[in-house]
């Protein structure tokens, strides 16, 4: 795949990397090529995912001229419908996803970041949802999703304030997952992502499904939805496998290939 986006594969784990110098920035047609990869992912799951990006920043946002000038209330409806299905079919996929931010990275690339179910940045990476500096509010799933990482009054704040926030502090709020140094910063990412691709990706989507019904019902919603969720990993080739290397190898010694 080319084009603003570029996806390859390395065994179980796939690389999407935004490649649309010099800012990166999203429009139409980023979106549409994030649409095609996504449809590509569905069709032949991998076992995990980073996304990340080329250049100097991860990228300085939305193409505003391009995006919102002229556009009616009516057409911007109907873009946020759209751009937040894609946004929903990225964070539904069933293995585990991971944004590695390695410098700037602004509104529509920070809330595909909050998609995803991990987010890695390097020490000087920056993080903001600035959209009050054209008087919009950000609209593809960002403050919701802050909720759920960070709760209300810190989600209101990022957001309010249009300002920049710097990986240690998105960490302390559990926006950022983990932050690296910058020199060391492609080769943990890589070490991160090699180990979620080489485990078992069906466990981590019954994770992902668990985790979702206890943040949208609490953990009476998650309970009901567990044993079902897990009970189907004892049919799938990584599980049986698994067991059997635990009791003739060990613990640690399982090596997952099957769905």
């Amino acid at each position: 795949m080319t084009g603003p986006l570029r996806l390859a594969r390395e065994g179980g784990l796939a690389t999407l990397t935004i490649a649309a110098p010099p800012l990166n920035l999203f429009d139409q047609p980023m979106m549409d090529a994030l649409e095609r990869a996504l449809t590509e992912l569905e069709q032949d799951l991998p076992r995990a995912l980073v996304i990340r990006a080329e250049g100097r920043v991860v990228s300085a946002g939305v193409d505003v001229g391009a995006a919102f000038d002229g556009t009616t209330p009516a057409q911007a409806e109907a873009l946020w419908a759209d751009w937040l299905t894609t946004i929903q079919r990225l964070e539904a996929l069933p293995l585990p996803t991971v944004f590695a931010a390695h410098a700037l990275c602004l509104t529509a690339a920070f809330e595909i970041a909050l998609a995803c179910d991990l987010l890695l940045a390097a020490e000087s990476a920056r993080f903001g949802l600035v959209e009050t500096v054209v008087g919009l509010t950000p609209s593809m799933g960002g403050p919701q999703r802050l909720v759920a990482r960070a709760g209300p009054a810190r989600a209101k704040e990022l957001i309010m304030s249009g300002g920049l926030f710097d990986a240690a502090t998105l960490e302390r709020w559990n926006v950022v997952n983990r932050v690296y140094a910058d020199t060391e910063f492609d080769d943990q990412v890589r070490t991160f992502t090699a180990a979620l691709a080489s485990g078992p990706t069906q466990a981590h989507a019954a994770t992902k499904a668990i985790v979702a019904a206890a943040v949208a019902g609490g953990v009476p919603a998650a309970d009901t939805q567990t044993p079902a969720l897990s009970s189907r990993l004892f049919g799938t080739e990584d599980l049986i496998a698994a067991v059997q290397s635990f009791i003739n190898d060990g613990p640690g010694n399982a090596t997952f290939e099957g769905r």
